[in-house]
């Protein structure tokens, strides 16, 4: 499953990056996030970071540990969860356009046991529109913040 959203925002890539960045405080500005707990934090950058992360879905509170594989500063970062026999992969990525700045969030899901595919056959339309549904909410909820400062 592959789900990608994006919004413009009135800013700089530094100022979305420090946001965006700044995984601890994201229940702060991001109001699909119930709770972060920081599992692991590195002295310089963002790359080994690792978190759970609590939200409500589908009306159950659901806790996914997460971590930062790449990032290059200002420009984008990836993440990694593995839940329920799926891999899941997110980046958020900030690239200038037409003057603003486009923040896009890319989703990857990969179901690693048959039964899983099978599964994520049956599913997938479903999990792709709430995903996306999702994705949409925490960049306006981003942009939001940005933007009212």
């Amino acid at each position: 499953m592959n789900v990608s959203a994006s919004v413009f925002i009135d800013s700089t890539k530094e100022e979305v990056w420090k946001v965006i960045s700044n995984i601890e405080n994201s229940p702060n500005f991001i109001s699909g996030i119930n709770k972060i707990e920081i599992l692991e934090k590195h002295n310089e950058g963002l790359i080994g970071l690792k978190w759970k992360e609590t939200r409500t879905m589908f009306g159950k509170e659901s806790t996914e540990t997460m971590w930062i594989i790449e990032a290059v500063e200002n420009e984008y970062y990836k993440t990694r969860a593995e839940s329920h026999r799926m891999i899941y992969i997110s980046e958020l990525r900030i690239a200038e356009e037409n003057g603003k700045i486009k923040l896009t969030m890319n989703f990857y899901g990969e179901a690693t046991s048959f039964f899983g595919k099978i599964m994520s056959f049956i599913f997938s339309k479903i999990m792709r529109n709430s995903t996306k549904k999702m994705i949409l909410e925490d960049l306006n909820d981003i942009k939001k913040y940005i933007e009212g400062r």
